[in-house]
């Protein structure tokens, strides 16, 4: 019997990789106001660190709070890299217990993100920022095709895709240099969805999302490759195949 091929990364992976590539996320604590954070990270033990400014309400809460911690929730948005009439692609959240950390801890912590996400934020720790621990309780991922929550242990097991750090970048590239295919893929599209503008929306191991925008609104379709590719070039014949092109050697932009 032959082996089902995924058609997309599990609910952890697509959670680990939306907390590697996503930039924008904010810490609320109920009684104030949310807080923007300028570092998130998912630690190996399965927590996440945040950094936030060291005059905000958030930072005051927690060292007020002692050691119990408060409860927390991370919210991070994952936006696409195009102009997209709708630009949010998913939401996380992450609760848990927010707990303040000392200062050797603080720069313990910090080393290990920067070895892992060598981020300019982190510079700001013991300055203007403060590095602030949440254990978490629960993850949750929630897109256009609805929410759905993951298990720690699955979280702690799963791995980022192996693309997020360029899929921005491909994206942009597919979007701007190779519109020839993306109207081949736009063809095997429902009739309903061929009226509207056809844009890559987000790409991974396992295959390429395309986002119709029309007049009666914003559709997603899902296009699988045969097989998980695992690097650049695999990446780029996976996609040829998709529209049945027979240069299958990778993508080149123009000159």
């Amino acid at each position: 019997m032959a082996t089902r091929t995924p058609a997309g990364p599990s609910t952890a992976e697509r959670i680990r990789s939306s907390c590697a590539r996503t930039q924008e996320s904010v810490l609320a604590i109920e009684g104030s106001e949310p807080t923007a954070t300028t570092v998130h990270h998912l630690l190996s033990d399965g927590d996440a660190v945040v950094a936030v400014p060291a005059d905000s309400a958030a930072a005051t809460l927690v060292w007020l709070a002692g050691g119990s911690g408060l409860p927390a929730v991370l919210e991070l948005t994952d936006q696409s890299p195009l102009s997209l009439r709708e630009p949010v692609r998913s939401l996380v959240w992450l609760r848990g217990t927010l707990h303040a950390l000392c200062d050797e801890h603080s720069r313990q912590l910090a080393d290990e993100v920067a070895a892992e996400f060598p981020h300019p934020e982190l510079l700001d720790i013991g300055h203007t920022t403060v590095l602030l621990r949440l254990r978490l309780e629960s993850a949750v991922v929630a897109d256009s095709s609805g929410a759905e929550p993951v298990r720690l242990d699955q979280l702690l097991d799963a791995t980022a895709d192996p693309f997020w750090e360029m899929e921005g970048a491909w994206l942009q590239h597919l979007d701007d240099d190779h519109r020839d295919l993306i109207d081949m893929l736009a063809r095997k599209l429902p009739p309903q969805m061929r009226s509207g503008r056809v844009r890559p929306l987000a790409l991974d191991r396992y295959g390429l999302n395309l986002r119709a925008e029309t007049v009666d609104g914003d559709r997603d379709i899902r296009l699988p490759f045969a097989e998980p590719v695992d690097d650049a070039t695999a990446l780029s014949r996976a996609i040829r195949l998709l529209v049945g092109c027979p240069f299958v050697n990778g993508l080149h932009a123009r000159g």
